[in-house]
């Protein structure tokens, strides 16, 4: 079992920058593959981006390459998503989930069945 809780979400003018940060507990943690969704209101849930267990491998949505950094501190159990040069199309609840199934594609929210409860990320133009 994972337990899995957001921080770092709030408000911000377009152009500027966030830090959040997913502090997890339970077994397991350092070799799940970790990654972040989000959800703007009316739409799907979507990839953000991923980290693998060792950190050696980052996955990036098209949309948020360039401008978002996933990383990982296993030591303290936290994985964490930079976003740089918000845009307002960047407004959604963001998601940190740990992957738990192999079968499919690491951007695929089946893929992973940890959630936490998601924190709120506004970009004001």
């Amino acid at each position: 079992q994972v337990q899995l809780v957001e921080s770092g979400g709030g408000l911000v003018q377009a152009g500027g920058s966030l830090r959040l940060s997913c502090a997890a507990s339970g077994r397991t943690f350092s070799s799940n593959t970790m990654g972040w969704f989000r959800q703007a209101p009316g739409k799907e849930r979507e990839f953000v981006a991923a980290i693998s267990s060792s950190a050696g491998m980052t996955y990036y949505a098209d949309s948020v390459k360039g401008r978002f950094t996933i990383s990982r501190d296993n030591a303290k159990n936290t994985v964490y998503l930079e976003m740089n040069s918000l845009k307002p199309e960047d407004t959604a609840v963001y998601y940190c989930a740990a992957r738990t199934y192999y079968s499919g594609n690491y951007y695929r929210s089946q893929q992973y069945g940890y959630w936490g409860q998601g924190t709120q990320v506004t970009v004001s133009s």
